[in-house]
Formats: C-alpha cells, sequence, structure tokens
C-alpha cells in the first residue's frame, strides 16, 4: 500500500432522506481527502435522490431499483476504485478523522485485510450515548464500567477454523473497513427478496475467517438510533436476526466450506431464536431446509443439541 492510499466510502441508502445529507457532508468533510464518496440509493421513494442530487458534482450517485442492502453494496463495490473501503449508513456520521486514523491503521499494519472500529451510538429521542450489547443486539447506556479500551491486532482464523467460533463483538456496517484485495476474495455478498438488511453479517465473518485485522477502540462514527431504523427499530427484530444468520451459514458454506464448525454453530444459534420466538417463519423455512440437507447426519444431530443448549443457555439469563 502506497503512501496515500486511495480510499472509497460508499453509503447505501434507501428511504432515509432526512438523514442522508448529513452522512454525505461527513464523508466529504474528512480531513483526509484523497478520497471518493459513492452513494447507492437502493430505490428510494422518499426525497432521498433529490437530496443526494444537491451533491451529484462531489460524490458518485448510482440510483438503482431496491433489491436490498446486499445488492446496494456490491454495486458500489464494483465501482469503487478505493485501495481501502469503507462503508457508512445513511442514517450514521462519519466523524472527521475516521478515515486518516483507518489509513494510519493500514499503512502501519500492512499484513492486515480489516480494520473495525468503535461507534458513538445515540439515542435521537434523549440525546444520550448508548453501548451495544452482545445477547440480544440491543442497547444500554454508557457508564464508567461499559468503558474499555481494546485497539489490538486480532488473527481470529484459528479459532473459527478449529473451533468454529470468535469472542469478539463486530460493529455494524459503519464500523467496517476493508483493503481491497480482501474484499475481492468476498463479494459479491448474497441477495434474497425476503431480507434486504442486515448484510454486514455475511461480509465481517468472512473477512476475519480469512484475514488478520485490527480492532480500533476509537468512537470514529456516529450510529444515531431512531424509530426509523430499518433494523433496530422492527418489532420482529429477533427473528429477522435469526434469518440473517441462517443466509450467512448457508452462503459461507457453500464459499468456504472449511468454516464447516462456525456455519453450523451460527446455524444452530439462528435456530434457537427462532424456537424460543415462535418457530421458523415461512420465509426461512426453505434456508433451514436447504442448509441441512447439505450436512451429514451425525452433523444435523449436533446441531440440533447445540440449539437446545443454546436455548437454554438464552432462558437461564
Amino acid at each position: 500500500m502506497n503512501d496515500r492510499p486511495l480510499v472509497s466510502i460508499i453509503i447505501n441508502n434507501c428511504n432515509y432522506g432526512c438523514y442522508v445529507d448529513k452522512a454525505i457532508e461527513s464523508a466529504l468533510n474528512q480531513t483526509y481527502s484523497h478520497l471518493e464518496v459513492i452513494v447507492v440509493d437502493d430505490g428510494s421513494i422518499d426525497d432521498s435522490r433529490e437530496v443526494i442530487a444537491r451533491y451529484q458534482d462531489r460524490v458518485i450517485p448510482v440510483l438503482k431499483e431496491n433489491e436490498g442492502q446486499s445488492s446496494a453494496l456490491n454495486v458500489g463495490f464494483n465501482i469503487a476504485k478505493g485501495d481501502i473501503i469503507c462503508f457508512l449508513d445513511a442514517d450514521d456520521l462519519a466523524l472527521l478523522e475516521k478515515v486518516s486514523e483507518v489509513v494510519n491503521v493500514f499503512k502501519n499494519n500492512p499484513d492486515i485485510g480489516w480494520c473495525f472500529h468503535s461507534i458513538k451510538v445515540m439515542d435521537m429521542k434523549t440525546g444520550k450515548l448508548l453501548k451495544r450489547i452482545c445477547h440480544d443486539n440491543v442497547y444500554v447506556t454508557i457508564t464508567e464500567e461499559t468503558k474499555q479500551s481494546r485497539s489490538q491486532k486480532c488473527d481470529f482464523r484459528a479459532s473459527m477454523l478449529e473451533q468454529g467460533k470468535v469472542d469478539f463483538i463486530i460493529p455494524p456496517t459503519s464500523g467496517l473497513c476493508f483493503t481491497r484485495s480482501l474484499l475481492q476474495q468476498i463479494f459479491p455478498l448474497p441477495q434474497y427478496k425476503t431480507h434486504k438488511t442486515s448484510a454486514d453479517r455475511c461480509l465481517k465473518f468472512s473477512a476475519i475467517a480469512l484475514s488478520p485485522g485490527f480492532f480500533l477502540d476509537r468512537e470514529l462514527t456516529i450510529q444515531r438510533v431512531h424509530d426509523c431504523n430499518a433494523y433496530t427499530a422492527r418489532s420482529d427484530r429477533q427473528q429477522y436476526m435469526a434469518r440473517s444468520i441462517l443466509i450467512m451459514a448457508n452462503w459461507m458454506r457453500v464459499r468456504f466450506p472449511e468454516l464447516a464448525k462456525f456455519t453450523n454453530k451460527s446455524f444452530a444459534k439462528g435456530l434457537s431464536i427462532y424456537w424460543r420466538t415462535g418457530g421458523v417463519e415461512a420465509s426461512a423455512k426453505e434456508l433451514v431446509k436447504k442448509y441441512l440437507a447439505s450436512i451429514s447426519i451425525l452433523e444435523r444431530l449436533g446441531i440440533s443439541l447445540r440449539a437446545v443448549y443454546y436455548s437454554l443457555k438464552i432462558w437461564e439469563r
């Protein structure tokens, strides 16, 4: 990587007309100037496209039909020319020094393929800062006890391959940055008509399985939690998360069969969430059928036992 790599910031948007302007401005106002900003609008029916048009001389706009977040990221990556790729959801904000700090990490660690950083989560109603917690993908108010400094180089490849697990809470889309060479091993991401968000799950777990990386414990993005969040505001969030896990397990099983231990454990986790939330929904039954058909009877038994274990473990909380 040269001393001044080109950075591509890919903003994916769908019906966030009231937020996307601030996201674009936060990308354009970076202290690091050697960058391009790509804004992919995934079939918005609000005023998003009129807002994006105001920046058409400063960004690369892509207007497409609604096919979901995976499709938007696929299109954005195909257009991007950067050596480093950073993703930003349209309702989030990149802090001014984000790209500069991420570039420094990649330059100082030439063997890594990804850099994930902390995010600042803000409740738009109260203005309070929140922190994501793992087990239900929900948020709690930050206290002194929840603050940790964990910046470090990471390599989860062996644990994912040999144990099928990773003890790391990975940030959402706006906290993910990659080298182009790593993303070329991963893209395109899977597209499903019945599941149009949470594409980052396939992206980030594939990345940490393929390459060492760096976790930068600096809050370089603000995630704005509001009533219209495509994922966090859903009333069926648990089932939606379970479906995204099953999609990831199916896709990664095919793309990276050597990660069978990880995909089996992930599938069991998704199944356990369905069991405790009323059963597998119709739109996910084909995912369950497809995965189980691709594995041995012994693996099916192991998944069933693990799903029971996960369900009991969750209920004990």
